[in-house]
Parts: C-alpha cells; sequence; structure tokens
C-alpha cells in the first residue's frame, strides 16, 4: 500500500544515521567561513579576537572573584576559570607569534612586486618602500626575541671569523659576540611595527585623496559615474574606514611597546585597543573574501563607438594575488 512505510532495513538504517547529514542544506556562510579562516590571515584574526576578549575576561573574572569572596560567596578570592583563560590567552599570543615566523615570506614578495607594480604616486611609492623595509627590520627582530624568550638560542650572538669567508682556509672561532636582550629585542621589533602604522595612516591619507579625485573626476563626465563605478567606490571607502579603525587602534598599542615604561598602566585598554583592531580586521577579511555575484547585463555600461584606435591593455596578474601585508599578520 502506498501510505505503508518502508521496511527498516540495514541499509535505511544506515542513511538514517551515518548519512543523517544528507538532511543538512548547504550553507554559504558556513562555505565562506571555511574559505576564510582555510588562509593564514583568516585564522589569525579569529584566534586574535579569541586572545583580546579572553585578556578582558580574565580580569574580570578575578574582580568577581574578590566581590564573592567579599560577599562571603566563595572561600577564597581566586577564579579558576580565569586562571585557565590566562594561559588559554598566552597559548594563543605565543601560538600567533609562532606563525609569523614565516612572514617575511610574503615581505619579500610584496616588496618585489611593489617595484614591478609600483603605486600610482611617487608619494605614496615612498611610504610603501618604507613600510617594506620597516617589516624587513621588525620581523627578524620579533623571531630572536620569540626564539631567545623561549632559551631556543643563546643570549650571545656569535659574529664569523675573517676566516670563515676564505676557501681552504682552517676557520677558528670568533671571539667576538652581539649580546642579546631580550627588552632591547622586543623595544625595537615593537618600534618598527609603529613606523609602519605611521606610514599606514599616511598611505590611508593619500589612498583617500586618491578616491576623492577619481569620484569627482567620473562626476564630471557626460553619463556620470556607472553603477558598477559606484558600488566599487562605496566598497573602497568602506574599506579605508575600516582600515582607518585598524590602525588608529593599533597605534597606542604599538606606542605603548615601544617605550619601556609604556603609556597605560592599565592593560584593560591595552586589551580593548587589540580586540577593536582584531574585529575590524575580521570584518574586512571577511568581506574580502565574499564571493562576487556574476555581473549582470543592467550592471554593463554601454560605450559609443569611436573611430579612434585604442591601445590593448594588458591586466596585471599579481593584481589579486600580491597585495600589501595587513597588521593583523604581524
Amino acid at each position: 500500500m502506498a501510505g505503508q512505510s518502508k521496511p527498516l532495513t540495514l541499509a535505511r538504517l544506515e542513511d538514517l544515521t551515518l548519512g543523517s547529514f544528507a538532511l543538512v542544506q548547504p550553507s554559504e556562510t558556513l562555505d565562506h567561513l571555511v574559505r576564510f579562516l582555510s588562509t593564514w590571515s583568516g585564522s589569525d584574526k579569529l584566534f586574535m579576537i579569541i586572545q583580546y576578549t579572553v585578556k578582558l575576561l580574565v580580569p574580570f573574572l578575578r574582580w568577581r572573584a574578590r566581590m564573592q569572596h567579599g560577599a562571603g560567596l566563595r572561600k577564597a578570592p581566586l577564579s579558576v576559570s580565569a586562571d585557565r583563560l590566562g594561559k588559554f590567552g598566552d597559548i594563543i599570543s605565543d601560538a600567533r607569534m609562532l606563525f609569523r615566523l614565516w612572514g617575511l615570506l610574503p615581505i619579500f614578495q610584496w616588496m618585489i612586486a611593489m617595484e614591478r607594480s609600483p603605486a600610482p604616486t611617487r608619494k605614496l611609492r615612498t611610504i610603501e618602500r618604507l613600510q617594506g623595509w620597516s617589516m624587513l627590520a621588525y620581523y627578524p627582530l620579533e623571531h630572536l626575541y620569540y626564539l631567545l624568550s623561549h632559551s631556543l638560542i643563546s643570549d650571545k650572538l656569535t659574529l664569523p671569523s675573517i676566516t670563515a669567508f676564505v676557501p681552504f682556509m682552517k676557520t677558528r672561532p670568533s671571539n667576538k659576540h652581539i649580546p642579546l636582550k631580550l627588552g632591547t629585542l622586543g623595544l625595537w621589533s615593537t618600534r618598527f611595527w609603529a613606523a609602519y602604522v605611521v606610514l599606514q595612516l599616511a598611505h590611508l591619507k593619500e589612498d583617500s585623496k586618491l578616491l576623492s579625485l577619481r569620484e569627482r573626476t567620473l562626476s564630471k563626465t557626460k553619463t556620470g559615474a556607472s553603477a558598477a563605478e559606484k558600488e566599487e567606490i562605496s566598497k573602497r571607502k568602506k574599506a579605508l574606514v575600516s582600515e582607518l579603525i585598524v590602525n588608529l587602534a593599533y597605534l597606542p598599542l604599538t606606542i605603548h611597546w615601544s617605550t619601556e615604561k609604556g603609556i597605560f598602566e592599565n592593560d584593560v585598554w591595552l586589551n580593548i585597543c587589540g580586540l577593536i583592531a582584531g574585529i575590524a580586521s575580521w570584518k574586512s577579511g571577511w568581506e574580502a573574501t565574499a564571493l562576487k555575484p556574476a555581473p549582470s547585463l543592467a550592471d554593463v555600461t554601454p560605450t559609443e563607438p569611436t573611430g579612434e584606435k585604442l591601445a590593448p591593455h594588458v591586466d596585471d596578474i599579481l593584481k589579486d594575488v600580491i597585495e600589501a601585508p595587513s597588521l593583523d599578520e604581524m
């Protein structure tokens, strides 16, 4: 009969249990999340948000434990959850620094591509060159800081002797050393990072000027800006605002860590700035990795035929591959 249910066979039982995910519909959000977190930058952004959220929760939980102890609701003014979260935050912070051990590779790639496809203005080109060289100083110092903090290298860097560069000659050990101090390495690495942040703020200022100039130029044309061009300008403006928020949040962090005494007495302000930078970086990265819909015929602006023969345009193959490294990867 039509109303009878199918017999519960072994194959059907398998479909209902092991094949239960057949009932779950595909999710574009899940696909986007996997695509974003599969990148180095995407996973680092997530770890950054977790790291600074944990660092904000730890002092709150300890404060709550003290309040509860004073009210007689807790035997001791201690929070086990705060201690565990603190350890988890330290692990994430250490892991993020470990994952940056190959951070010089995208810097080299970026600087090579920068000279092949220079910025539209000399000022922007100079800013980007200075940014690249600041990162070439930042990363090795941070790598030395990380290795020394884990006692993986000696606190004295031995200089090679002159005989080491002479072939067919016995090398004698050098007596010259460069002392490596953990605090000094941390200060100078962050100072080069601070220089990058200041340069990025100057870069964003020039980007904003060029974008405003382009918007005015399009508005003066006969047909005006097309819908696609208006949308592109709008997206670029949002990206500049997000990047501005990220760098303004990073600026007090880099200044604090670039000075011996720092500028904040309470680490809560540092963690708030770090969380703001992390959320803004996640938002911009999430939007950047979204799949673009296929353009429709309505988005194509008709052009009038002209007798002028235009030169062929060859697009830069590295345009969508190589970009300036973002600060959340540092």
